[in-house]
């Protein structure tokens, strides 16, 4: 089974990208993500695969080290992992490679040319460090600080829920450099792993997306150089909400292939199973409920692609659109999936099911990047 995307929207060198995807999914990742379940991540090696392929900083420029592709390949990749089966298992580690664009669009052409290549390659692997202990979607009310001393920035903060902090060279640290600004006041620095005064904290058990790796981590006066500080002091919240953008087009994609898969894979299920002498497909409730979440698959598929098209012809994502994609297809993903457990009765909460898998990763779409109250805010915000 394939996602059944519109070819219109691609030109063909995205669809030659979404065939090498597809199949770099099929045999590096599919086979070895229950391995991964098991140890909480990708091993280093699978990084440096990637980078071989060609699937790691797909926009990044050639003169740092990337293909020099647009945006476009990252929904490509949205889609096809969000379809695969172990998508639902390991989405934000590789989603996490957006990192790369967010620095490249906002960085330093030192901070580019230290960090894109290695990126690209697979060599170093990074975070973007946001949400804090009491501020998840409330991005200005971060505690974490960085005072300037001398030609040093001296962090101390803490954040949470951070993808990929376990195997990340470096963080792109939301920081509080002038908390009596508010929202003015936040910058972005980056900090390496390997500072004294950094420490990992503990990994946390998730309800889902196992094969992905997060945790906490914690500033205890990390001293880094002046020069690490992206972009301008003070304009951080535009960094951290160009990248959060990004995901808000991006987790739409993903959330409503992995309604598809979990479409088409029922579909196949209720016609295999028969109770009271028939397949479960033949009964009328069955074939109804079906028809509403092909309809529904039908009208976000349609919404996505004009948001697509959008981009291509304007080259921006506009930031209502993106929130009520965001809002509207990951509600969606919900109650599609949410229905397409019940068809499978039993079985649907066994994780050997790919729809159990799906059901819990899902559940992280309507929160992550933003949940779907504040989606309804920044919307309200239009009207």
């Amino acid at each position: 089974m394939y996602y059944p995307h519109n070819p219109a929207l691609w030109d063909e060198e995205h669809e030659i990208f979404r065939q090498t995807f597809r199949r770099f999914l099929e045999e590096e990742v599919e086979p070895n993500v229950d391995r991964w379940i098991e140890i909480g991540g990708p091993e280093p090696e699978f990084w440096l695969k990637a980078g071989e392929v060609g699937i790691l900083g797909v926009d990044i420029p050639e003169e740092y080290g990337g293909p020099g592709g647009d945006f476009m390949y990252r929904m490509v990749i949205a889609e096809e992992l969000g379809y695969s089966p172990a998508g639902a298992s390991m989405g934000p580690a590789l989603i996490g490679d957006g990192c790369s664009e967010i620095l490249y669009r906002n960085g330093t052409e030192e901070q580019r040319r230290k960090w894109l290549p290695a990126m690209v390659k697979g060599e170093a692997r990074a975070g973007l460090a946001i949400t804090e202990p009491a501020s998840g979607s409330d991005v200005a009310s971060m505690r974490t600080t960085a005072v300037r001393k001398g030609d040093e920035w001296v962090v101390n903060g803490s954040k949470t829920y951070i993808s990929n902090a376990k195997d990340a060279k470096f963080f792109m640290v939301g920081c509080k450099t002038d908390p009596a600004a508010g929202a003015q006041g936040i910058s972005v620095i980056i900090v390496e792993a390997d500072r004294g005064g950094f420490q990992l904290g503990r990994d946390l058990n998730k309800m889902g997306n196992h094969a992905s790796n997060t945790a906490e981590i914690f500033f205890d006066n990390v001293h880094v150089p002046a020069g690490n500080l992206m972009g301008v002091e003070g304009k951080g919240m535009g960094i951290l909400l160009g990248g959060v953008n990004m995901d808000r087009i991006t987790w739409p994609l993903i959330g409503h292939a992995a309604a598809t898969r979990a479409f088409h894979e029922t579909v196949e299920f209720v016609k295999n199973r028969n109770s009271f002498g028939q397949p479960v497909f033949e009964f009328q409730n069955t074939r109804f409920k079906l028809a509403e979440i092909k309809t529904e698959l039908a009208v976000g598929r349609a919404f996505l692609d004009e948001i697509i098209r959008n981009y291509r012809a304007n080259g921006k994502l506009d930031m209502e659109l993106c929130a009520m994609a965001k809002l509207w297809v990951c509600e969606m993903e919900g109650r599609i999936i949410d229905q397409c457990v019940q068809f499978h009765g039993g079985a649907g909460y066994m994780d050997e099911y790919n729809v159990s898998r799906l059901y819990t990763g899902a559940r992280l779409h309507r929160i992550f990047a933003g949940t779907s109250e504040i989606m309804r805010l920044i919307i309200s915000r239009t009207i």
